[in-house]
C-alpha cells in the first residue's frame, strides 16, 4: 500500500471532494468560491490530485491550491513533478492522443513550476483517510498500490472489491481517471469526483465536484 498517509479522524459531514484541477486556475477559483458559497472550510475539503497538468497556469494554480489550505491527495503529476522525471507518469498507451498531449503539457509545467511547489508537491500524502458517520474511508489517486491505476465505472466490481479489501476501508474516493461515479459493492462504496480542470468528454461544457452530506438513511 502506498504511503504516507494523512489521517484526519473523525470528520462532520458536509465534505466536498474535487479532483483534477488541471493547471486551470479560472476553474479552481471558481471551485474555491463555490467551496465557500456552500460554507465548507478547508479543513473539510479534499482534492485527489493532479493539481498540474494540461492547463496553462501551472504555478499559479498551485500556488492557489496550496495557499487555500485543503487537503491534497499526491497524484501521479505531482509525483513527477517533485522527482524531476522526465514525464508525467499517466500511464497512457503510447498510441492515445493523451500521450501526445501529454509530452506537451508536462514540459510547461515542468520549466513553470517553482521549486518551492515542486517541495511542497513532494510532501503530499498518497491517501488521506476519515472516519465518517462510522465508515472508514480512504481518498487515493489512481489504485491502493500504483498511483497511476486507472479504475472506471467499467472497471470489474472484482477488481474494485479487491482494492477496498487491500486498503481496509468501507469506501474508497478515487481520482486520476477524470470521470464522476459510484458503486456500491457490498454495502462498500467506490467513488469518483471527477475532474474540474476538463470536461468529462459527457457532451456538457461544465464539470464536476463531488458532496458528502447526511440524508435520514445516513451519508448521500
Amino acid at each position: 500500500m502506498l504511503e504516507p498517509v494523512l489521517e484526519l479522524g473523525e470528520l462532520e459531514p458536509p465534505l466536498l471532494v474535487f479532483g483534477g484541477p488541471y493547471s486551470n486556475l479560472a476553474a479552481t477559483r471558481a471551485m474555491l468560491h463555490k467551496a465557500d458559497e456552500l460554507g465548507i472550510p478547508s479543513r473539510q475539503t479534499i482534492c485527489t490530485g493532479d493539481v498540474v497538468a494540461y492547463g496553462a497556469e501551472a504555478e499559479e494554480t498551485c500556488q492557489l491550491i496550496r495557499d487555500s489550505g485543503i487537503h491534497v491527495v499526491m497524484g501521479n503529476c505531482e509525483e513527477s513533478l517533485a522527482s524531476d522525471s522526465d514525464d508525467c507518469g499517466c500511464g497512457f498507451a503510447d498510441d492515445m492522443a493523451c500521450s501526445v498531449l501529454a509530452v506537451t503539457w508536462y514540459r510547461h509545467a515542468r520549466a513553470q513550476v517553482s521549486h518551492h511547489s515542486k517541495a511542497w508537491m513532494a510532501q503530499l500524502p498518497r491517501a488521506i483517510t476519515f472516519t465518517l458517520h462510522g465508515s472508514r474511508y480512504r481518498a487515493i489517486h489512481g489504485g491502493v498500490d500504483r498511483i497511476n491505476r486507472f479504475v472506471f465505472a467499467s472497471t470489474p466490481t472484482d477488481e474494485k472489491r479487491e482494492e477496498l479489501d487491500a486498503a481496509a476501508c468501507d469506501v474508497i474516493i478515487g481520482g486520476h481517471c477524470g470521470l464522476p461515479f459510484g458503486e456500491i459493492i457490498d454495502n462498500r462504496a467506490w467513488l469518483n469526483a471527477g475532474v474540474i480542470g476538463l470536461p468529462a468528454n459527457d457532451a456538457q461544457t461544465s464539470v464536476w465536484y463531488m458532496l458528502i452530506g447526511e440524508c435520514d438513511e445516513g451519508i448521500e
